[in-house]
């Protein structure tokens, strides 16, 4: 898997995506909320499925 999603992306990814899950288990929103263990494991990651299906990359141009 390449990585197609960058620095910025991954940071913000990974907070929302555990903001998600933490307000779902203290019970602040309802079970939809564990829907964001996916923008926290591609922001793990560093691959985003949605990403390389529509040929997106939020990485840096990767020297040649």
């Amino acid at each position: 898997m390449e990585k197609n999603v960058g620095g910025i992306d991954r940071v913000l990814r990974v907070v929302v995506g555990a903001a998600l899950m933490a307000a779902t288990a203290t019970g602040k929103i309802g079970g939809w909320g564990w829907i964001g263990v996916l923008p926290l494991a591609t922001g793990l990651l560093g691959f985003c499925g949605a990403y390389k299906l529509f040929g997106l990359s939020t990485c840096p141009l990767k020297k040649s």
